[in-house]
C-alpha cells in the first residue's frame, strides 16, 4: 500500500523556514510543511494546501524536484513523498495547531534534530537538481528517537 504525500521547502535569501512538529507523525522534529493528498486533489494542489494550512502562508512559484519513499521495518506501507522547492509565496509565516515555523540560514540547517534522511538529499535540492530516492528506517522519528537508516538509494535524475 501507498500513501502519497507532500512536502514544501521554502527556500528565500539564502534561508529554508522550517516548522518544529509539536504533534503527530515526527512530532519534535523540524520539517518542511506537508501532508497527505486528499482524493481529487492534485499533489500540487495538495502542496499547497498543507503549507496554508501548518505555516499560514500562500505558495507562489514552486516546482516540484524530488520524490523520496520512505519504509519503515515490518511495515509494509510506503510513503511516497513528492518535495517541493518553493521560491515564492505570499503572507507571513505564522504557527498552527501542528507546526511552529522558524528560518534558518542555509548554513545553519538544525540537522541532528530532523529526520536522518535529510542530510542525505538537502545538498541536492539546495543545489537545483531533481531527485528521487528510497529510505528504509527502523521506526519513526519523534522527540526523543532519531529513526536510523537501513538502507538508503538516492540519485540525481534528469526528470521526474
Amino acid at each position: 500500500m501507498t500513501k502519497i504525500l507532500t512536502l514544501c521547502m521554502v527556500i528565500q535569501d539564502q534561508k529554508i523556514l522550517l516548522g518544529m512538529k509539536k504533534k503527530g507523525f515526527g512530532v519534535g522534529r523540524w520539517n518542511g510543511f506537508g501532508g497527505k493528498v486528499e482524493p481529487g486533489e492534485t499533489v500540487e494542489a495538495a502542496a499547497r494546501r498543507e503549507l496554508q494550512e501548518e505555516a499560514g502562508i500562500e505558495a507562489g512559484e514552486m516546482k516540484e524536484v524530488g520524490v523520496l519513499e520512505f519504509t519503515f521495518e515490518n511495515d509494509p506501507k510506503v510513503l511516497e513523498v513528492h518535495i517541493f522547492k518553493v521560491n515564492s509565496f505570499n503572507g507571513q509565516p505564522v504557527e498552527s495547531e501542528e507546526m511552529k515555523p522558524q528560518w534558518f540560514s542555509l548554513n545553519d540547517i538544525p540537522f541532528s534534530d530532523m529526520w536522518s534522511d535529510d542530510i542525505h538529499w538537502f545538498p541536492l535540492l539546495l543545489s537545483g537538481k531533481l531527485f528521487k530516492g528510497k529510505f528504509l528506517f527502523d521506526r519513526p522519528s519523534d522527540a526523543e528517537y532519531s529513526a536510523k537508516i537501513l538502507g538508503k538509494e538516492l540519485h540525481e535524475v534528469n526528470t521526474l
